[in-house]
C-alpha cells in the first residue's frame, strides 16, 4: 500500500491511498471466504467452497465489490496511523481506480481536529469557594448538632421558621397528580426550602387545621403546579443548655464547649478544602474554554453529544427510571434536554482543544512511565491485570487517545501551579494549600 497526504482548507486533509493488485488479491480471497459462509454450493459444506468454484458460480465482480467495501476501512486506518491524522469525523471516500480490475485507489477527505493557540492561558484567574471559616458558620454547625440531639414538643401556636410540621400535601398540574407531591402525614422542617420557592412562606403563620392553597413551580421545574396543604401538627425544637457538662455527656469525645467548637471549625475547614478541590478542574477548564476564539467543530460536538445522551439513557435504565417519565416530572421535552446537553458538549470540545494547545505551548510530553502509571490505575479501577488493559488499548487502537488524555491531564496540572487562585472576596488561595507541594511532573 502507498499513501500520500495533502492539506486542504477548513481543517481538512486528503489521503490518497493505492493498493497494488497483488496485495488487493488477498482482500478478494477474504471476500470469497465471507461470501462462502452466506451461500450454499452443492457438494461442499457451508463456507468450505473453494474460491475457483465460487468464481465460476457467482463471478469475480461480486467478490471484488465486497473486497473494496471491506478493505477501505483497513487501509484507511493504516494511512491515518502512518500520517498521524487526528480524525474527528468519518472521512468522505472517493474510489478513483480499480472498481473493475487491477490496483485499487481511493481518496479520503478527512476532517481533523484543529490545532489552536490560546492567548492568556498563562495568566488565568480562577475563582474558587473560600477556605476561610466564618464564626457564623461555626455557630450554624453547632446549632445543627444541638438540634440533632434536641427533642420536639407539640405547640398550639402558629407555624414559625424552624418548626417541624406534619402536613397532608397534594400537588396537581392540569388536574393530574404531580409525582412526588402527594403525601399524607409528611413531617417537614419549615425553612428548608425543599418543595418550592413559596412553600415555606405559605406555611409560616398558619395554624393547626388550616388548609392552604397556592400555585408555584416545584423546585427543579418551570411548570406551575397547584398546591393544597393541610397543617395537622406543629412542633418546636427544645434544646438543652450548651454547657461543658452537656457536651461531655452528649459527644463522649470532647470535654468542653470550646473543644467541641474547635472540632466543628476543623470539620468545616476540611469540607471547604474538599469543595475547592472538587470544583478546581471544572472552573479552571471553564475559564480556559472562554479563551477559545474559534467555533467548536460541529463533528466533535455531535460526537460528544451522542456519548452524553447515550450515557444518560444507560444511567436511567440502570436505575429503573423511564426516560419519558423523567421528562414529564421535570417538565422538559426531549429536544430541550438534548439542547441543554449540547451546551455542555460545546464547552467540552473547547476544553479539549485548549488543553491540547496548553500542552503544546508548554512542550509537555508523555513518557513511557506516565503510560505505565495510567494503565496501572485503569487496571486497578476495572479489576484487571495491567497487561490485559494494555493489550485491549492496543487492539482497539486507543493508545493515541490514552496518550492525549495523559497529556491533557498534565496540562491541567500545569494550570494548577500557574494560575491565580482566589476566593469570592478576592483573597488569594495557594495551590499548595489545595493539593500539597508541587512535584516534578507538575512543575513543567
Amino acid at each position: 500500500m502507498k499513501s500520500t497526504i495533502e492539506t486542504l482548507e477548513g481543517n481538512k486533509v486528503k489521503l490518497t491511498i493505492e493498493i497494488d493488485e497483488v496485495e488487493f488479491d488477498r482482500n478478494i480471497d477474504d471476500a470469497f471466504r465471507k461470501i462462502a459462509k452466506e451461500i450454499r454450493v452443492p457438494g461442499f459444506r457451508q463456507g468450505k467452497a473453494p474460491r475457483k468454484v465460487l468464481e465460476a458460480q457467482i463471478g469475480r465482480d461480486a467478490a471484488r465489490g465486497q473486497a473494496i467495501q471491506d478493505a477501505i476501512p483497513e487501509y484507511l486506518t493504516l494511512a491515518v496511523r502512518e500520517h498521524d491524522v487526528d480524525l474527528i469525523a468519518t472521512p468522505a471516500i472517493d474510489i478513483t481506480k480499480g472498481e473493475k480490475e487491477g490496483a485499487v485507489a481511493f481518496d479520503a477527505t478527512c476532517e481533523i481536529r484543529p490545532e489552536i493557540t490560546v492567548a492568556g492561558y498563562d495568566s488565568l484567574k480562577v475563582e474558587l469557594p473560600t477556605l476561610v471559616v466564618e464564626e457564623s458558620e461555626v455557630d450554624e454547625a453547632l446549632e445543627t448538632e444541638r438540634r440533632r440531639h434536641g427533642s420536639l414538643r407539640d405547640v398550639e401556636r402558629a407555624v414559625q421558621k424552624g418548626d417541624t410540621v406534619s402536613v397532608d400535601l397534594a400537588g396537581t398540574r392540569d388536574g393530574n397528580p404531580v409525582p412526588g407531591l402527594n403525601v399524607t402525614d409528611w413531617s417537614y422542617e419549615v425553612g428548608k426550602g425543599w418543595v418550592s420557592p413559596k412553600f415555606d412562606d405559605q406555611l409560616i403563620g398558619a395554624t393547626i387545621g388550616a388548609t392552604i392553597e397556592f400555585s408555584d413551580a416545584p423546585n427543579g421545574t418551570e411548570d406551575v403546579s397547584d398546591f393544597v396543604v393541610t397543617v395537622k401538627k406543629v412542633q418546636e425544637m427544645v434544646l438543652e443548655d450548651l454547657t461543658d457538662e452537656w457536651v461531655k455527656s452528649t459527644t463522649g469525645e470532647y470535654d468542653t464547649v470550646d473543644a467541641w467548637r474547635a472540632s466543628l471549625r476543623e470539620r468545616i475547614e476540611t469540607m471547604k478544602l474538599g469543595q475547592s478541590r472538587s470544583v478546581f478542574v471544572e472552573r479552571t477548564t471553564s475559564a480556559l474554554a472562554e479563551l477559545v476564539t474559534i467555533d467548536a467543530p460541529d463533528a466533535m460536538v455531535q460526537s460528544d453529544l451522542q456519548g452524553r445522551v447515550r450515557a444518560t439513557m444507560e444511567q436511567f435504565q440502570a436505575q429503573g427510571i423511564s426516560f419519558d417519565q423523567w421528562l414529564s416530572v421535570t417538565g422538559q421535552s426531549a429536544e430541550a434536554f438534548v439542547e441543554m446537553m449540547r451546551g455542555e458538549s460545546t464547552k467540552a470540545v473547547k476544553v479539549d482543544l485548549a488543553l491540547r494547545a496548553v500542552a503544546t505551548a508548554r512542550n509537555i510530553v508523555v513518557e513511557d512511565a506516565d503510560i505505565d502509571k495510567e494503565i496501572d490505575r485503569i487496571a486497578m479501577q476495572v479489576n484487571r491485570k495491567a497487561a490485559e488493559v494494555r493489550k485491549a488499548y492496543e487492539k482497539q487502537d486507543m493508545m493515541v487517545d490514552l496518550v492525549a488524555q495523559i497529556r491533557k491531564s498534565k496540562a491541567v496540572d500545569w494550570l494548577l501551579r500557574n494560575s491565580t487562585l482566589v476566593d469570592e472576596k478576592g483573597n488569594a488561595i495557594a495551590a499548595d494549600t489545595l493539593f500539597g507541594e508541587s512535584d516534578a511532573d507538575s512543575a513543567q
